[in-house]
């Protein structure tokens, strides 16, 4: 690192090459300064604990300018570190089991919305986004991609983290099953009225749900009082291709319906391997899916 000097003031000038490195550490420029990085310290799933918290208070304190921001992507932002203290805060980071990174063309940190703690969530966001962050945050580390490759995990259809605005989106769903027998065809469907898009209705004197509407909310289920929409199946979406910044592409669902958390997983590895294998370096995956066909990409990840 070179200094330059303004009249009695000694302005250290960090080099482009070592921007690049640290910045693959997870430490990014404050481009308003000579030698000041702010530092991504990695959540895993959007949750830390409160002695995490005071450590990475206690940091930002020792080695920045006592600011922490949060980032669109979950991560926490130690502001100011000047260049020749990185490696002490990160080892004063890793003591607590903290880690810094989240950048560079691979499998980026996981994003999770709050899940079965939210009164619409119907999967446990945080504990899936933790076994994605390992098998694949982790797990991948070392892996070479086209491009940055972004997952997240939400709860329920509200989209509430727009994981159709991912690489790869997972959403909660819970399937009704209505048992006709049960079903009254009352005036007044109960059914039909907790159903927040319009995709039962009442015909003739029985309650059908429009499966092409229906987006497995489950905020039917429980509402009819002689029983007819109790049972229901738990289980996960899939969409792919989304991407979000300064070109925009909508991720588009695969067909089926997950029920098996590790089937789940397993169809996220296939999508990152192939987009490692299949797409051009500086496409996202929504370019290389674009490129190769959705019905093509669909079918080599849900296959074997």
């Amino acid at each position: 690192m070179e200094t330059r000097t303004n009249q009695e003031i000694k302005v250290p000038v960090v080099s482009k090459e070592e921007e690049t490195r640290v910045k693959a550490l997870g430490f990014l420029k404050d481009k308003r300064t000579a030698d000041k990085f702010n530092c991504r310290v990695i959540t895993r799933n959007g949750k830390i604990t409160a002695a995490e918290a005071k450590v990475i208070a206690e940091a930002a304190e020792i080695y920045g300018s006592g600011e922490v921001t949060m980032t669109a992507r979950l991560t926490m932002e130690i502001q100011s570190v000047p260049f020749d203290k990185i490696e002490e805060l990160r080892e004063f980071l890793a003591k607590a089991g903290l880690e810094t990174g989240g950048t560079g063309a691979k499998v980026r940190p996981v994003v999770s919305c709050k899940g079965t703690t939210c009164q619409y969530g119907l999967i446990d966001t945080f504990a899936l986004s933790e076994e994605i962050h390992e098998r694949f945050y982790h797990g991948y580390g070392q892996v070479k991609l086209p491009h940055k490759f972004k997952i997240a995990v939400g709860g329920c259809p509200n989209n509430c983290l727009k994981p159709d605005l991912n690489d790869v989106g997972i959403i909660g769903q819970r399937v009704p099953r209505v048992d006709l027998e049960k079903c009254r065809g009352c005036k007044v469907c109960q059914i039909e009225k907790n159903c927040p898009i319009g995709a039962a209705k009442l015909v003739g004197d029985k309650i059908v749900i429009d499966e092409t509407a229906c987006n497995h909310c489950g905020r039917c289920v429980g509402k009819c009082p002689f029983g007819a929409a109790e049972d229901y199946v738990n289980g996960y979406r899939v969409c792919i291709g989304g991407r979000w910044g300064k070109k925009v592409a909508q991720g588009r669902y695969l067909d089926k319906i997950f029920t098996d958390k590790d089937e789940v997983l397993d169809t996220v590895e296939r999508a990152i391997i192939l987009f490692r294998d299949q797409g051009i370096a500086g496409e996202r995956f929504a370019d290389t899916i674009a490129r190769l066909g959705f019905e093509n990409v669909a079918a080599q990840i849900c296959g074997d």
